[in-house]
Parts: structure tokens; C-alpha cells; sequence
């Protein structure tokens, strides 16, 4: 009786059918109806059920729905066997699409939000499972269809004029009169800012939020902030003045927004339920490896390196994350390839430290990844996301954008750090000397970053002037 755990896709997407081992014997039968190690693995979303519904049929024919509830919901049979179909009512184009299916107590079925979910009972006795990722409210807005729709044309087993159907259930609207239901809301926290601009760009419907609509580092309006409707939060912003966190304002500062605010941002997505995408850095570690993977303990050098390790471990225990990890960011604004670009054009001949290694990370890769991330469904969890390629130090890169722009690469002198450091006024915070993530797992997730010489030329290319920036 029992059959291997398998998860398969359907027409309706997100719609999943769960194929459950069953054990039985002479006394009866035993299966796991939830088991969330297994059924992620195998390919079950991570969806944080909070109350199981069950529901008893008493005669051959009940017919209930079609509901599409403002949450995600796992469906079984604890005992019988019913007709079951799900109509997508979404926003998008599958609107409209059916799947039907059989459940007996071997089979289940996830049913993403927005989704259509009813059934007929094949069998007396049906005892009917709901496993939900929302508390039930007689305030939650619900998106009704007419069962016998002649748009959507389900087979129905018995037909519906024999079925016990109630009347509340036959009064529902056909489904050209269906308003469908609107896709959650992606915010991008941190839009004014480089990465945050480009996110905003590739993410679909995203809503970008500057600092003056939301303020990360104060946890008040976070907490206050009203999230429902809301799917999707990217926090791109982040206090990334690396020396500046070595003064006292500065440490307040970059506590504030990269440790005490990521962290009311973590409770928030707790509480509402929404799937918190994140970003970190190369400063969470001391450099002193070869190569750091995403299982690597944390030991930041400097009192950035220690707020953003502080935010990390906040949004480590949110449910639904993705912590994406990064180093040397270039995109829109000042940055490290800007201000080389800029020298080169003036014919500078710059000293540029050769003692720290890493990679360059395009925001254009950075914001990529994100949305295959979201767009995939990928497991959870932290993901390590640079440019690809060799890694370099940061003299490697100046000649590389001395030679994308034409100019002598000989003018480029190597430093050391300290050295480079020597002569700067003012606190300077300790880097990390080697940065260098490892891409194992984004690439086996389907994502591959360019590398460092496509990316320079991409960039350059769509840079309109040389902009100044802030040194090596």
C-alpha cells in the first residue's frame, strides 16, 4: 500500500500534486500527511501551515467550492475518496485554467493562494483535510466561482442537479463576472540606491519604497508599516559607510539600519507572512580562507562587518528568506569601476591595492539572481552571488577598466593596504583580504553571473560619463 513521496507539477502553476506513502496492515493504515524535512526536499514549498481545518461529508455528492482562499493551503483525504478541482482565478494568463484530480488517502494537493479549491465526494464518510499558512477570519475576503460554469466546464462525477450542493455554493458568479485576484506586492526597500534601482527594474510589479517612505533604521515604522497584500520584501538598504561605522555616530548608524532594523524587518515577515530577500557581504568574514561558502561561520573584522553579521542572523530564522551574499558591488552611482573609469579618462595614473582578492558584483547579476530566485520557487536559504569568473584584486580590476576605456595600463601602480591607508585622515575600518565566495550553489540553482570582463563592458558601455568616486 505504501508508494514513494513525489511531488508533481500541473497546468495551474503552483499547483502541486503530492503522491503520500501509505502503510497499512491488518489493523488499518498510517501516512505522514505533513512532513516538512521531506516534502520540501521534495519539491513542496516551505509554506509555514498554522492551522489544520478538517471537514466531515456525510452522503455520496457533497460538493463544495469553488473557493479561492487568501492563503496557501495543503488538501488531503484522512478517509474516502472525492473528485477534486481547482480553477486558477488568479491575475495572469492562466486565469481560468482547470485541474482535476482524485484524492484518496494516499494523494494531496497544495493549492497556492488565488487558486480555486473544491471537491465531490466519491465515497460516504469523506473526512476532508485543510493544512493552512493563515489563521481563518470571517473578515478575509474570498474569490467565489459558479461550480457549473460554462467557461470552465468541469466533468463533474455526479452531476450537480443529484449532488448536495449548498445554496450559498450555487449562487457564486460565472467566471467572465470574477474580479481576479491580484498577485501579492513586491516592495523594494532601499529603491533610490544602486542596487535598489536595478531591482526595481527587473522585478515585476515591483514597488520601490525610498528611505524618506520607509526608514529601516527606525524599527517603529516597521513595525507599523502596513504590509497585508504584501508577498515579497527586498531589503536593499543598508548603512555601507565601512569607515565612517568606525565613529561613534557611525556605529549607532550602522547598527541601526543593518542589525535593529533587519531585525524588525525578520519579525514583520514572521508575522505576515511574507518571503524576506536580503542582502550581505564579503564582510562577515575575516578573509583568511581561500574561498567561503555559504555553511562558513561568521567573523567579521570591523563594526560594519559586524552589523550586517547581526542582520544576518535575524533573517536566518525567518521561514521564507533569501540571505544573498555579495562582494564589491558596482551599478548606478559612485563605486570602484566609476572612479577608475573617471581617472582613466583624465589620464591619472592611480595607486590601487593589490593585497585584497575578490570579484566584482554587477548590480544587473545581483538583481538577476534575485528574480530567478523568487521566479523559481529555489530552496530557501543563503545564497552566495558575485560576478563570475577568476578572482582578482582590486589593481586586476583598475587595469581591466584601463584597458576596457582604452587607456595605458602600465599607469596602474600596486599598493598595499597599508600603505594606501597610510596617509587617509580619519578612522579606516579593516577589510577582509580575501573575498572570495564560493558560486557552487546559485549556479546549481540555475543561475550562472557574467564574468568580470563581459560585466566591465556592459557597464561601460551604458555608463553616459565618467562619474567620480571614492578611491581603492
Amino acid at each position: 500500500m505504501a508508494a514513494e513521496l513525489e511531488v508533481r507539477s500541473t497546468p495551474v502553476p503552483g499547483l502541486l500534486v503530492v503522491s503520500l506513502p501509505v502503510h497499512g496492515d491488518s489493523r488499518g493504515w498510517f501516512k505522514e500527511n505533513w512532513q516538512r524535512t521531506k516534502m520540501v526536499a521534495a519539491g513542496l514549498p516551505d509554506f509555514g501551515p498554522v492551522q489544520h481545518s478538517v471537514a466531515y461529508n456525510g452522503p455520496v455528492g457533497v460538493t463544495r467550492g469553488i473557493h479561492a482562499e487568501p492563503w496557501d493551503k495543503l488538501v488531503s483525504v484522512a478517509h474516502g475518496r472525492v473528485f477534486g478541482a481547482w480553477v486558477d482565478l488568479r491575475e495572469g494568463p492562466t486565469f481560468g485554467a482547470v485541474h482535476t484530480e482524485v484524492l484518496d488517502e494516499g494523494t494531496a494537493v497544495f493549492v497556492p493562494r488565488g487558486v480555486g479549491n473544491s471537491y465531490q465526494t466519491l465515497t460516504e464518510d469523506v473526512v476532508y483535510s485543510y493544512l493552512v499558512n493563515d489563521h481563518w477570519s470571517p473578515l478575509a475576503s474570498y474569490t467565489m466561482l459558479d461550480l457549473a460554469d460554462r467557461d470552465v466546464d468541469i466533468d463533474w462525477p455526479i452531476p450537480l442537479e443529484e449532488a448536495v450542493v449548498s445554496e450559498k455554493d450555487r449562487r457564486h458568479p460565472a467566471l467572465r463576472q470574477v474580479t481576479p485576484v491580484p498577485s501579492r506586492a513586491t516592495l523594494v526597500l532601499g529603491a533610490g540606491g544602486q542596487l535598489g534601482q536595478e531591482l526595481v527594474a527587473v522585478l515585476p510589479g515591483a514597488r520601490g519604497l525610498t528611505r524618506a517612505e520607509l526608514d529601516l533604521a527606525d524599527p517603529a515604522a516597521v513595525e507599523a508599516f502596513d504590509f497585508s497584500g504584501v508577498g515579497v520584501v527586498v531589503n536593499a538598504a543598508a548603512y555601507t559607510a565601512v569607515d565612517a561605522a568606525e565613529t561613534p555616530d557611525g556605529r549607532r548608524a550602522a547598527w541601526a539600519t543593518n542589525a535593529t532594523g533587519v531585525a524588525a524587518l525578520a519579525r514583520a515577515a514572521v508575522a505576515h507572512g511574507f518571503t524576506l530577500v536580503h542582502y550581505s557581504s564579503d564582510y562577515v568574514f575575516d578573509g583568511t580562507e581561500q574561498e567561503y561558502t555559504e555553511e562558513d561561520l561568521l567573523a567579521p573584522l570591523g563594526v560594519y562587518g559586524q552589523s550586517k553579521a547581526a542582520g544576518d542572523l535575524a533573517v536566518s530564522v525567518v521561514p521564507r528568506h533569501y540571505l544573498l551574499r555579495t562582494s564589491w558591488v558596482v551599478g548606478e552611482g559612485k563605486n570602484f569601476v566609476a572612479t577608475m573609469a573617471g581617472l582613466a579618462a583624465r589620464g591619472v595614473a592611480p595607486n590601487v591595492v593589490a593585497d585584497q582578492v575578490g570579484r566584482l558584483t554587477f548590480t544587473t547579476d545581483l538583481a538577476g539572481a534575485t528574480a530567478h530566485l523568487l521566479s523559481t520557487g529555489a530552496p530557501f536559504g543563503t545564497y552566495n552571488v558575485t560576478g563570475g569568473g577568476e578572482p582578482d584584486s582590486w589593481a586586476d580590476v583598475a587595469r581591466a577598466v584601463y584597458a576596457a576605456c582604452g587607456a595605458d595600463t602600465t599607469s596602474v601602480t600596486d599598493t598595499t593596504t597599508e600603505d594606501y591607508t597610510a596617509g587617509v585622515s580619519g578612522p579606516v575600518a579593516p577589510r577582509p583580504a580575501r573575498s572570495v565566495l564560493s558560486m557552487d550553489k546559485i549556479t546549481a540553482a540555475g543561475f550562472v553571473p557574467a564574468g568580470r570582463d563581459q560585466g566591465l563592458r556592459a557597464y561601460l558601455d551604458a555608463r553616459r560619463g565618467p562619474e567620480e568616486g571614492t578611491g581603492a
